[in-house]
């Protein structure tokens, strides 16, 4: 059975920093591309970042770009997203998910962690 379990959310202070895991077991961790999306209240899941199988190429969403790193321990089968100078509209649920390609949609991904929330105050 398939398991992505994200940990590390909480509540930060604006300009504050978190670093959010996720887990993962019942896959082949290091055959899969790896990712980050997030959904704030009354919003649709987007994009925050993604990494390719063996950690060596990433993009991000222009959101998350200079502030945000996306990275990955093969060895531990874990996903990483460091998140630096936080800001209030970053609060949100954030999931980890993977698949087979990289990318930014949510159709590239097979599975889903069941998300941990992230608070920005002001």
């Amino acid at each position: 059975q398939v398991q992505l379990v994200e940990s590390g959310g909480g509540s930060v202070q604006a300009g504050g920093s978190l670093r959010l895991s996720c887990a993962a077991s019942g896959i082949a961790f290091s055959g899969y591309a790896m990712a980050w999306f997030r959904q704030a209240p009354g919003k649709e899941r987007a994009f925050v970042a993604a990494i390719n199988q063996s950690g060596r190429s990433t993009n991000y969403a222009d959101s998350a770009k200079g502030r945000f790193a996306i990275s990955r321990d093969n060895a531990k089968n874990t996903l990483y997203l460091q998140m630096n100078s936080l800001k209030p509209e970053d609060t949100a649920v954030y999931y980890c998910a993977g698949g087979f390609v990289p990318g930014p949609r949510l159709l590239d991904y097979n599975y889903w962690g069941q998300g941990t929330q992230v608070t920005v105050s002001s």
